[in-house]
């Protein structure tokens, strides 16, 4: 049976924008922490000795592990409710936080941000769900530009504010700087959620086989690359991880087709708006997570920025971003939305393009204005593909939407930042061997290095013109 949940009545403006603030809390904080660190890791690297195949899992474990329990929020609010899972939920990121802040060794820090990504995977589909149930059709647009805020706001500045923590606090504060907003979301959630109370009603069992098959998926898929990056995937390795990628992601289809209560129905990829617009979502996730973790990288080891330079670097892009949101989620309102997605893709393809050609001598402002480019991309993008994604939906089938297609972004972010991490070393890999005759050695690791970063920023661009095509298919009925 899929997830349903009756109409949620509210009629008082103010109402619903208490709501949208409250829910975004949680949903900003738990964003913020997907990217917020990533400036900050050559910096965990130096503390514990470790290279970037290790630390690249406090990006990746966060992303895999939120991926994995996303489908299972439709869940969560059929047994508990939306309010009550949002609280529980948030509480339990606060406390995970405060542990990563204090870690002492990587293997604990690598736990924590799995844990975090584990609970960020719950709360992030409740704010989709909650502003279609208390939005009206006609204003959802509007509604997703402030949801879009928060999705593509939080790891647009989230490097510039970890750079800012960084510099002055050290890497640690990165993991309590989200503290204040979750503790607002927590004092608000009893007044403001109570339109969310439900009826007793028997507690629906959990698809536990369905959930085991959906790790195994993703152990099979991103444990592949990580093994590929630490030691080479012979031809013996790469048949095992497609294989087990295959059988896993059948045997998780078969599984949730056939059962009578189930994490995630597949039968709602048989809208065909909704299936493009979930191809689209799987490449911004690439797009999106995997330059955020390039980017701060690059600036480091090729430009020779400091953490705070790195950061700052995408400031200007995050308030572009803020700015464009709002008439973005209007022109939704007003447009068919494949307009507005293939516009937003063209930008942050074109950005991407252009940081191919940069090198260390590429100016600050410059490489800003790249950056700023592509976030104009994202906020064109986020409202009409949130919006446009669920239109055709019957409303039985919203909730199971919004966790398909926030869980097919979240799988494009972590298959895109350990595709992109495996590609940057062997792409490293391949131009110092090409460089290996050259006299000078410094010059020559410099120039690889450069060349490696910039087919990567490549392969980011060629992921978002491959989109323009379901992109075009997102059209109003």
């Amino acid at each position: 049976m899929s997830a349903q949940f009756p109409a949620v009545r509210v009629h008082s403006a103010a109402a619903r924008r208490a709501v949208v603030l409250t829910i975004m809390l949680g949903t900003t904080s738990v964003i913020l922490a997907t990217t917020i660190i990533n400036v900050v890791l050559p910096d965990i690297m130096r503390d514990f000795a470790v290279d970037q195949g290790r630390v690249q899992w406090l990006a990746t474990g966060f992303l895999s592990a939120m991926a994995a329990t996303m489908l299972s929020t439709a869940w969560w609010v059929r047994a508990y409710g939306l309010r009550r899972t949002y609280g529980v939920a948030l509480a339990v990121f606060v406390i995970v936080s405060v542990v990563g802040g204090l870690s002492t060794s990587i293997d604990a820090l690598i736990l924590s941000r799995i844990v975090q990504g584990a609970i960020a995977g719950v709360i992030q589909p409740l704010a989709m769900i909650a502003l279609f149930e208390v939005y009206p059709a006609e204003e959802r647009g509007s509604a997703m530009a402030a949801y879009g805020l928060g999705v593509v706001l939080s790891p647009a500045i989230g490097p510039a504010l970890g750079g800012l923590l960084g510099e002055a606090f050290g890497w640690r504060a990165v993991f309590f700087v989200t503290l204040p907003l979750c503790l607002a979301g927590l004092a608000l959630a009893p007044k403001t959620l109570t339109c969310f109370e439900q009826e007793r009603a028997p507690r629906p069992a959990f698809d536990t086989l369905g959930f085991l098959l959906l790790c195994a998926f993703l152990l099979f898929v991103l444990g592949g690359l990580a093994h590929a990056q630490r030691a080479g995937l012979s031809v013996g390795g790469l048949a095992m991880a497609v294989v087990g990628t295959l059988v896993c992601g059948a045997a998780f289809v078969a599984w949730e087709v056939r059962h009578r209560s189930p994490m995630f129905d597949p039968r709602v990829f048989r809208n065909p708006v909704f299936a493009a617009a979930s191809v689209v979502g799987f490449a911004y996730g690439m797009g999106l997570y995997g330059s955020t973790f390039l980017v701060p990288i690059f600036v480091q080891t090729i430009s020779g920025f400091s953490v705070l330079k790195a950061g700052l670097l995408l400031l200007p892009g995050g308030l572009l971003l803020a700015l464009c949101i709002p008439p973005a989620g209007r022109l939704t309102d007003r447009h068919s939305p494949h307009f507005i997605v293939c516009a937003g893709l063209a930008c942050f393809a074109l950005s991407f393009l252009l940081f191919a050609h940069s090198s260390a001598q590429t100016g600050f402002w410059t490489l800003a204005l790249w950056i700023a480019l592509g976030r104009l991309g994202l906020a064109l993008m986020i409202p009409a593909l949130n919006a446009g994604a669920v239109q055709g939906l019957p409303p039985w089938q919203i909730a199971q939407g919004a966790g398909a297609l926030n869980f097919v972004r979240q799988l494009g972010g972590a298959f895109g930042t350990s595709a992109l991490s495996l590609l940057l070393q062997w792409r490293l890999g391949v131009h110092q061997h090409d460089l290996a005759a050259a006299v000078d050695t410094a010059a020559a690791a410099l120039a690889a290095s450069t060349e490696a970063f910039d087919d990567s920023f490549i392969a980011v661009g060629l992921v978002f013109l491959s989109a323009l095509w379901p992109g075009w298919h997102i059209r109003r009925a």
